[in-house]
């Protein structure tokens, strides 16, 4: 390991970090500087210490197979413990493991047609189950020639793997890492989320040749503790000539060394190879002739050539071939890699590919098409390659069949990014052929189609759209069905990049089929409608809608479809305010969703939700975190239960749990979740950052995460009014009065009635417009500001609070929002009222503080200042509970101005908290705190409770400042103090 020891460091390193928190670290560099043999010293030294699993990538022309890197570390990893302990482990994975390992296809479930994102999330289970049991060190060689649906895969298990004990290894050659290639945006996002590492290999310096000349040197003599060739000092000389033409590159040392031996084991720079072409060939061109077509014709072949394969494409007879190959073998050119035929590395290969003539580039081609057909039989999908070799043979016609087959067998292994560029090439071969539809059994159109729905599964909606748009142009104008079914698509593409359009888009589907149609088509199109009409606020639309894909889903006999109708129309009738019947909708459908598990999880969507507009927040949090654990054991918490998560957020934040929420937001945004659902997120995480006091870092995240947040809010009205809501708290936090109006102006303009949504601003908009008022804001407000028409203004948003005087938490904000304009604010009285509307079961959490905040602020102006001086102690106490920092500064800034003495309100608060201390703790809380009393660390607790270290820390510094302790210590004493005191 000559010049790898800082290298071989950073391995161990980045192994023991493993321990606590899956790690990954790509090793980078160009070919032949010694990747492989760095692994290899670093696998033997932690052999004992970890299961090491193993996947290599192979150049096959274009790419590896998808997920081939993959399906070797989950062979290894059955060879090592067994089939049955692979589908224990693997739970609910079980049922796509085959996708991965195709010799487990009778063991499992057929593998359902789900996204790629489900199958990353069950192998992912799979790996995270298993380092349970034993640490895990997956290595994968030489990415650079994977497929981008292993790339995709292995961007999701570094970002998304959870637990400890896993440890990720790749490398890739850094000089193959392109413009446009798959890997090369991936590496670089895989480093700014921290999880992972990424160094490259270095070349040797002079002194570090000599030394690995002299270790070469020494193994060949067996004298490997001599410095020296044969018992003599190296001519350095030689050592010079070596550095510079090998350039420091560990692997050309090594062949420089070999090629200029002479007889008598000394080293002649004479004749050393002048060119690195010759330095490569120089181990082919000492090979017999027959030997010499033989490695020819493997490098066609691409790397690790199969026995079975190459054998029957090899001319020969067996003798020859075994002859040959034992020939190539001793001569150093070829490797034995698990019954496969290598090359000594990827460099030899590509230079013996060059030795191929045109004419025998072709035959060869053709030959192993053929083989692999043949193959076919046998069930391991094969036409990926035979498309391959047949359009490097330049046969076309052969080319196509087969190019569409393997289209097919991509989609069925999740492989869609595969799939999509089999299906681009089909495209381009059709325009070759002479009756194209025949042979393919389907219209260009649906071709066009089909590869567009394969971009759209790979993640690139861009091209989708661009395919569909051309599937548009050539569809046929009698065929309504194929018309209804490309808007669908087209309308679901837009969607998903969060662009306005879809819901017109399925209008005109619904308009062109018959009224009577009851096909897949008319289904999908009244359903996706529904949805669509339901997200954009216009529920008369959606029930109506709702309504006929129930009847179409009662023909068809699907318990899922009727499921989402019944859920989007309680949702839609909960909106319009008829809550009893939205609700009873809801059971329906949670009744006939029991058996369904996608349905169940919308279900659960909605229903959380639900219950957290209509002010019912513990109700909100069991659904939510049932839904949550659902998703978990279904293996797909990391997308639907993305989206629980965040149901479960917002009423833990009412509640007031605001650590909770933390604990549950942070690592769902960790996870990457696509914009729709990462918008939610994000808004709840800025309003508990505003509440919470941290401004700065509030409004660094507004600026970074507005541009998408507003794009969003083009398309989903309660996106809309939720993120207009959070800008103008931030906006009025930073005292930024013209921002906060610009942000509850959309209450003013074509406002499409979201109650739930709506009372919430409507108070912002009324401090908002008080502000204004009362010219707080003269010195800031522009133009903009001075020409607005206040009390219209004021009229306006009086409509909107009166279109919700029958929402259930209309009682919350209706007098908070009467508190804010009453008398610019000051009316003490109307702050009264306030208050004990912040006391109802349906008010946030934060209400509380804000009101008696600005009880007291009022009370001062009428001169009772004893009042003021308990409104404001009542404040700070629920603030500090809270962890309402916002409110804390607030306070501190009142009783500065007006004179109260500080130290009153922070004496009664005190005082009644450490009453409160007992009773105020967690139960999971009070399971960390007996464990801090016992000495145990965060990483202890963590492996006590089966909860990770970060969720450990999180739940002691959440004791630590209930407790109003400073340290562990103290948290436990004066817990204790509390126990005895009871």
């Amino acid at each position: 390991m000559i010049g790898r020891e800082a290298d071989l460091a950073a391995l161990r390193d980045e192994f023991a970090r493993s321990a606590d928190e899956p790690r990954a670290v790509a090793v980078g560099g160009e070919a032949g500087i010694g990747k492989t043999r760095l692994l290899a010293e670093f696998t033997r030294e932690i052999g004992g210490d970890a299961l090491v699993l193993v996947g290599k990538c192979v150049d096959i022309g274009t790419e590896s197979a998808p997920y081939a890197p993959f399906t070797a570390i989950v062979r290894e990893l059955a060879e090592e413990i067994g089939t049955d302990a692979l589908l224990e482990l693997a739970g609910p994975a079980r049922a796509v493991l085959s996708v991965v390992l195709p010799e487990l296809a009778s063991e499992s479930a057929v593998p359902p047609r789900t996204g790629t994102e489900r199958l990353y999330e069950l192998i992912a289970v799979l790996f995270e189950n298993a380092a349970r049991e034993r640490r895990l060190v997956l290595v994968i060689e030489d990415i650079h020639w994977a497929d981008r649906s292993t790339i995709e895969l292995l961007r999701f298990l570094v970002g998304m793997l959870a637990g400890s004990g896993i440890l990720i290894v790749v490398t890739y050659r850094s000089d193959e890492i392109l413009r446009g290639h798959p890997l090369r945006p991936v590496l670089p996002e895989l480093e700014r989320s921290r999880r992972l590492t990424r160094w490259e290999l270095n070349r040797l310096t002079r002194d570090q040749v000599a030394a690995q000349v002299a270790a070469i040197a020494a193994v060949d003599t067996g004298a490997e503790d001599d410095a020296t060739e044969s018992g003599r000092p190296i001519d350095d000389a030689l050592i010079d000539d070596l550095f510079e033409r090998s350039e420091g590159v560990p692997f050309f040392v090594e062949e420089l060394a070999g090629a200029g031996r002479d007889g008598e084991g000394s080293t002649a720079g004479s004749m050393l190879p002048e060119t690195l072409r010759e330095l490569l060939l120089a181990r082919y061109d000492r090979q017999g002739e027959g030997t010499q077509q033989l490695l020819r014709m493997l490098a066609v072949g691409g790397g690790c050539v199969r026995h079975g394969l190459f054998e029957a494409v090899y001319s020969g007879s067996a003798d020859e071939l075994e002859r040959g190959v034992r020939e190539a073998v001793d001569g150093g050119m070829l490797v034995i890699d698990d019954a496969c035929y290598d090359f000594r590395h990827a460099l030899v290969r590509a230079a013996v590919l060059g030795e191929v003539l045109p004419g025998e580039r072709v035959r060869y081609h053709t030959a192993y098409a053929d083989a692999l057909e043949s193959l076919a039989s046998t069930g391991r999908p094969v036409a990926h390659e035979v498309s391959q070799h047949r359009m490097e043979a330049h046969d076309a016609v052969r080319a196509f069949p087969a190019t569409l087959v393997a289209m097919r067998e991509a989609r069925a292994s999740y492989a869609f990014a595969r799939a999509a560029r089999m299906g681009e090439r089909a495209l381009e071969l059709w325009e070759q052929l002479p009756a194209p539809e025949q042979v393919a059994g389907m219209s260009h159109v649906a071709l066009l189609q089909d590869t567009s729905a394969a971009w759209r599964d790979a993640g690139d909606t861009e091209r989708a759209l661009v395919l569909i748009d051309a599937a548009m142009a050539e569809r046929d104008p009698a065929d309504a069905e194929q018309h209804a079914g490309l808007l669908v698509d087209k309308a679901r593409y837009l969607a998903a990049l969060s662009r306005p359009g879809s819901t017109t888009l399925l209008e005109e589907a619904l308009a062109g089929l018959a009224p009577d149609a009851c096909s897949d088509t008319a289904s999908a199109v009244v359903g996706d409608l529904a949805g669509r009409l339901m997200l954009e606020a216009r529920y008369d639309e959606a029930v109506q809608t709702a309504t006929k894909a129930l009847e179409l889903a009662e023909k068809a006999g699907s318990l899922s479809r009727r499921s989402i109708a019944h859920n989007i129309r309680g949702v839609s009738l909960v909106g319009l305010g008829r809550i009893d019947e939205g609700l009873a909708e809801l059971d329906e459908a949670a009744t006939l969703a029991a058996t369904r598990d996608g349905a169940m999880l919308r279900y659960r969507v909605n229903s959380s939700d639900v219950m957290y507009l209509i002010g019912r927040y513990a109700d909100a949090v069991q659904i939510g975190n049932a839904g949550v654990e659902r998703a978990r054991r279904l293996g797909v918490e990391r997308t639907s239960g993305v989206m629980l998560a965040s149901n479960t957020v917002e009423p833990l934040s009412a509640l007031g749990r605001w650590d909770e929420a933390f604990a549950l937001l942070e690592p769902a945004l960790g996870l990457n979740p696509p914009p729709g659902f990462r918008v939610h997120l994000q808004r709840i995480k800025l309003w508990l950052l505003t509440w919470k006091g941290e401004l700065q870092t509030a409004d660094e995240l507004w600026r970074s995460w507005a541009p998408m947040m507003r794009v969003q809010t083009e398309i989903e009205q309660q996106s809309r009014l939720g993120v207009s809501r959070v800008e103008a708290e931030l906006a009025l936090a930073l005292g930024d009065v013209e921002r906060a109006w610009r942000a509850v102006s959309v209450l003013l303009r074509d406002h499409q009635s979201m109650r739930a949504y709506d009372l919430p601003l409507l108070a912002d908009a009324a401090r908002t417009l008080t502000l204004l008022r009362a010219g707080a804001a003269a010195q800031r407000s522009g133009d903009a500001v001075d020409h607005i028409d206040l009390d219209s203004a004021e009229s306006t948003l009086r409509a909107v609070l009166a279109a919700a005087s029958d929402w259930p938490t209309e009682p919350v904000w209706g007098p908070l929002f009467e508190a804010e304009l009453a008398d610019e604010g000051t009316d003490a009285g109307a702050w009264q009222r306030a208050v004990a509307a912040s006391d109802l079961a349906t008010a946030p959490a934060h209400l509380a503080p804000y009101t008696r905040l600005r009880l007291a602020q009022a009370l001062v102006l009428t001169g009772d200042r004893a009042s003021a001086q308990e409104a404001a102690a009542d404040s700070r106490r629920l603030a500090d509970e809270l962890g309402a920092g916002l409110i804390v500064g607030w306070l501190d800034e009142f009783e500065r101005r007006a004179g109260i003495d500080p130290t009153s309100s922070r004496d009664r608060a005190g005082a009644h908290g450490a009453r409160a201390r007992a009773t105020e703790l967690t139960e999971r809380e009070r399971q960390v705190l007996e464990l801090i009393a016992q000495g145990l660390s965060n990483k202890q607790i963590g492996e006590r409770l089966y909860i990770s270290t970060k969720t450990a820390s999180v739940h002691v510094s959440a004791i630590l400042r209930k407790l109003g302790a400073t340290s562990r210590t103290e948290a436990v004493y004066l817990a204790g103090m509390d126990r005895a005191s009871a």
